[in-house]
Formats: structure tokens, C-alpha cells, sequence
């Protein structure tokens, strides 16, 4: 035996004298042994025993009475005691001691020094030496400070702890117990454990589920407890443990992390599960269509579960054709199986995007099918904005301009609308390579052109007031919602660069489109008819000059 051993073995023999020591000063006792006595006298709260001594033994009335405050024994009866003291020269007794006693000693002749001896026990009192416990089974134990694994003997009161036998002294009738004997062989097989586990980190072990948090679980791999965070628990991402596991159950685990200076082992049952990944790269391509079931509804969207530890990625956008969604919860609810459309795969990011509105009707196409240019229908509008409205039709959104809403140019679709209102409008333009739809409102109502062309026709002379002037002509206001067009050619001898906004000016009108809701004037024009006027007057003036001067040389004659 080596030397160093040899000093370890003396000095758990001396620990181990100190501890009987120490438990028979805790009993402060004269002599300890169980004695049978005969109860000799009862008075008031001292009950008198002869235990074949100098003088009979006391003890206190109150051990020996039950709930309802009434004696258990009577004068003449024998009992077991133990004497614990004097005073006055006369033996202090104990029955709940000897009873303590009784159950010790039953307890050693029970014994098996070949069992794991670990029990539980509750601290009832402690002194200087150590703690006195009991278990279950009310059998007193001593623990010696040094084997307690705590110095706060206050703290440790009624508190219960697991110990494990190190001492029988069947002569004293004394059980020495430790904890820290314990800690420290769990912690040699810990590390025992660790290291075989460490040794082999690819391994799948079997483990059981002891703990289960919000932030994961505890498993036991064979006598030590590793943690396996939520986010190793499933390919999906962070799940909720309770959801899946509960305490008791076996799992497969791998060892991922050691943490040596915190003694922390981390362990992952997604590790030691195939990679559903491998399967996604092998046997799905985007665009193929699968059956999913929703699993999580987020306002931006929803999580759906291919049935193989893989979730999928629903955004908001892509579960409706309609982009005014505001809930995913109004299209699809949790637990609900539906077919999705796959738009991207990304294994290095373990990323999956699928789509529900690409396997629905596109409402451009049902639209197209349904309406065409020139058709009048009914929608809602949806927004409103600084250069128009967007009107909703069944399930596709057209853009109603400004200029487009109304006759009066000075009112705008904001003037007119709120979001929400019903309105008819006319379609006047279908992209379809772009899918966007152009409508028309004021064209439903009569134009003031229309009006307009009621009292005027080609040739009027009219005045107006010049409006706008551009490169190609000036716009000529006739009347309240009503422009004209004069053309620079058109202009005649007027000089543009003489014109300004606000000048009147005389024009004829040329033509008059009720259809295209547009006049066009003409100064020329307007030139050329009082010039054929003029011409006509003269003529007219002429003949009759002529007549009468015929008339009078006829009359001459």
C-alpha cells in the first residue's frame, strides 16, 4: 500500500473515532443504554420510574402523552427509557429517546452493508459536533459538520438532504452519515461518465427527460444530467418542451459542448435524429407543390410543418391575391392542412418559403375573363392618394386619376371619396403584360363639352379667356369646365409672343368632338369668315349699284 494512502486510511479511522465522539457527547447522556423500568408514581408533570438505581428516575409526563393530552402508561407499567442526565441526584429519563433507540437498533440488525445505503433524512437540531437526523422511518443519524457540505447549522433545520451511510457502530447503537461522501462519488462517476461520453462524441445515447424548463431540459445519461436547450430540441427552430416531452421520458441524445471550468455537459436530440435538410435537398425543388399543416400564426405571417421536423415560412404576402390582407388569421387558422406552393429552398440557411396564393386563381385573369375596355362596373374604394384613388373590382384594384374623376378640374378624388364608398366607374384601360387596369368616372356623367355643344356649332365666333399657353398652342377657357384648343397655326397674324394669361381673345370654332370631349378654335378661321363677310357685302353693294344704273339709262332712253 502506498504511503499516501496509507495516511488517508489513518486519517478516516481517526475522523471516524472523532465522529462516535462527537454523537455521544451530542446525547449527553449518563448511560445510554435502552433500560426497562416500572413506572412507580405520577405527579402532576413528573412521571417516576424505577430503573434499579439509587433513586428513581424522572420523566416528563409530556412524553409519554398522546394528541389529547392523555397517558399512554399508567402506574405498574414497564417501560423502556434512557437516562439522559441528573438533577438532584436522581436520573433524568427519555422515552421518545429509547424509542429512537429501539428504532436504531432495528435499523443496524436490518442493515446490508452491501446495498447503495443512500436514504434521505431531515435535520432536527444541531451543536458544535454536528447534525442530528431522522428519515422517514423517524431512525436518528448523526452527520459530523465535516460531512455536511454546509457550515450554516440554522439553514439546514427541517430541511431534507440526501446522505449516504459511512459508519455502523452496532456496541454505541450509532449510524454516521454524509453528504459529502456522496458528492464526492457522484462526482467521480460524473466524471467517469463525461469522459467515456467525450470519448466518442458522435455516439447516440440514450437518456431520460429528469427536468424539464422553459428554456429546455435536463436528461440523465447515465447518472449525469446534461442539458438540452430548446433550440436543440427540433429541426423546426426554438420549441416548447412541454409540448413535446414530459419528465420519465427516453430520448435520443449526442453530446455537443463540455464546459470543464462550469462543469456544464450540453447535449441535442436534433443531433441524433436524421437531418430532415438532406431529405428537402434530394427530393424537393422549387415550384413543387405540398401538403402542409399551419402550425404558428404571426401577424406577418404563418409557420407551416411538412410533417418531418422541417417548418416552412408563410409570408403574409403570399398567403392572398389580396394586398390589402391585414391578419392571416382571416385566410388560414392553426392546424389547418393546406397545399402550398415551394419558392425557396435554402439548405445552408435552412430556409423554406412556400406560397398559397400561386396555387389560387389569379383575379387578373378571372377579371380579364369577365371585363373589357368600355365596360361599366362597380367597386370600393380602397386608398386614396395625391394623384387619384384605387378602386377595388371583385378582386383586382384599377387606379382612378384625378383628372379622371370629374368634369371640374380643380376637384380632386380625395374631394369626392372616402375609402370604403361604393362608385361606378368605366373601364378605359386593361395592361395586361403590366396587370394594371386605368377607370374612368366623370365619363358616366354628361360632359360640359356635351353641354356646350347644345347651343354652339362649327363657325360660331366665340370669346374666351386664354388660360395656358404652350409650345403647340393656347387653351382658351369658354365657360366653367369648358377649354379650347387654338392650335399655333391656327393663331393667324396674332403674334403668341404678344399673349398672356388672362387676355380675352375671339376665335371661331373649327370643330366640336363630343366624344372625345374637345373644341378646337380658330383665329384664321375667324379671319377668313369676316373676310367672306366683308366680300359678301361688297358684292351685295355692287349688284345694286349696277341695277340702278341700268334702271336709269333705261329710263333715259
Amino acid at each position: 500500500m502506498a504511503v499516501n494512502e496509507t495516511k488517508v486510511q489513518q486519517n478516516d479511522e481517526i475522523t471516524e473515532e472523532n465522529f462516535e465522539e462527537l454523537l455521544e457527547a451530542s446525547f449527553k447522556k449518563t448511560d445510554g443504554d435502552l433500560i426497562a423500568g416500572k413506572i412507580v408514581d405520577i405527579k402532576d408533570n413528573e412521571v417516576f420510574v424505577d430503573v434499579d438505581r439509587k433513586s428513581e428516575g424522572i420523566l416528563d409526563a409530556g412524553e409519554i402523552t398522546d394528541k389529547n393530552g392523555d397517558l399512554l402508561f399508567k402506574v405498574g407499567d414497564t417501560i423502556n427509557v434512557v437516562i439522559t442526565g441528573s438533577r438532584g441526584g436522581k436520573p433524568l429519563l427519555s422515552y421518545k429517546k429509547a424509542l429512537r433507540r429501539e428504532k436504531i437498533k432495528e435499523f443496524i440488525e436490518n442493515f446490508d452493508e452491501n446495498a447503495e445505503n443512500i436514504l434521505n433524512v431531515k435535520v432536527i437540531s444541531f451543536n458544535k459536533g454536528g447534525f442530528v437526523c431522522i428519515n422517514s422511518d423517524n431512525v436518528e443519524f448523526f452527520m459530523p459538520r465535516s460531512q455536511a457540505g454546509f457550515k450554516d447549522g440554522k439553514s439546514a433545520i427541517n430541511k431534507t438532504y440526501k446522505v449516504k451511510i459511512i459508519k455502523i457502530n452496532k456496541e454505541e447503537q450509532s449510524i454516521i452519515v454524509s453528504r459529502k461522501k456522496l458528492f464526492d462519488e457522484e462526482r467521480k462517476v460524473k466524471k467517469e461518465v463525461i469522459s467515456k461520453l467525450l470519448e466518442n462524441t458522435d455516439q447516440v445515447i440514450e437518456g431520460i427527460v429528469k427536468k424539464i424548463t422553459t428554456y429546455g431540459m435536463f436528461v440523465d445519461v447515465g447518472g449525469v444530467d446534461g442539458l438540452v436547450h430548446y433550440s436543440e430540441i427540433s429541426y423546426k427552430g426554438p420549441v416548447n418542451p412541454n409540448s413535446l416531452y414530459k419528465e420519465g421520458d427516453k430520448v435520443p441524445v449526442k453530446v455537443i459542448n463540455y464546459d470543464n471550468e462550469k462543469r456544464h455537459l450540453s447535449l441535442s436530440i436534433k443531433a441524433a435524429l436524421p437531418d430532415p435538410w438532406d431529405e428537402i435537398k434530394d427530393n424537393l425543388e422549387v415550384g413543387d407543390t405540398i401538403q402542409v399543416t399551419v402550425s404558428n400564426i404571426e401577424p406577418y405571417g404563418a409557420f407551416v410543418d411538412l410533417g418531418n421536423d422541417i417548418e416552412g415560412f408563410l409570408h403574409i404576402s403570399e398567403i392572398s391575391w389580396d394586398k390589402n390582407i391585414k391578419n392571416p388569421k382571416d385566410f388560414i387558422s392553426e392546424g389547418q392542412e393546406i397545399n402550398v406552393e415551394v419558392v425557396e429552398i435554402n439548405g445552408d440557411d435552412r430556409r423554406l418559403r412556400v406560397s398559397l396564393k400561386n396555387l389560387l386563381p389569379k383575379p387578373f385573369d378571372e377579371f380579364m375573363k369577365k371585363y373589357k375596355v368600355g365596360d361599366i362596373a362597380e367597386g370600393t374604394i380602397t386608398t386614396i392618394t395625391n394623384f387619384g384613388a384605387f378602386v377595388k373590382i371583385e378582386n383586382v384594384e384599377g387606379l382612378l386619376h384625378n383628372e379622371d374623376a370629374s368634369w371640374d378640374r380643380n376637384v380632386r378624388c380625395k374631394d369626392l371619396f372616402k375609402i370604403g364608398d361604393n362608385v361606378k366607374v368605366k373601364i378605359i384601360k386593361i395592361d395586361e403584360e403590366n396587370q394594371k387596369i386605368s377607370l374612368n368616372h366623370k365619363d358616366l356623367e354628361e360632359s360640359p363639352i356635351c353641354k356646350y355643344a347644345q347651343k354652339h356649332a362649327s363657325g360660331d365666333i366665340v370669346t374666351g379667356k386664354i388660360r395656358d399657353i404652350k409650345d403647340f398652342g393656347i387653351f382658351v377657357e369658354l365657360g366653367e369646365n369648358v377649354d379650347a384648343l387654338i392650335r399655333k397655326e391656327d393663331l393667324g397674324s396674332i403674334d403668341p409672343s404678344t399673349l398672356k394669361i388672362g387676355d380675352e381673345i375671339e376665335a371661331a370654332v373649327a370643330f366640336i368632338d363630343e366624344k372625345k370631349n374637345r373644341i378646337r378654335l380658330s383665329v384664321r378661321r375667324l379671319a377668313k369668315q369676316k373676310e367672306r363677310e366683308v366680300l359678301n357685302e361688297i358684292n351685295s353693294d355692287e349688284k345694286l349699284t349696277l341695277g340702278d344704273l341700268i334702271k336709269d339709262q333705261l329710263s333715259e332712253n
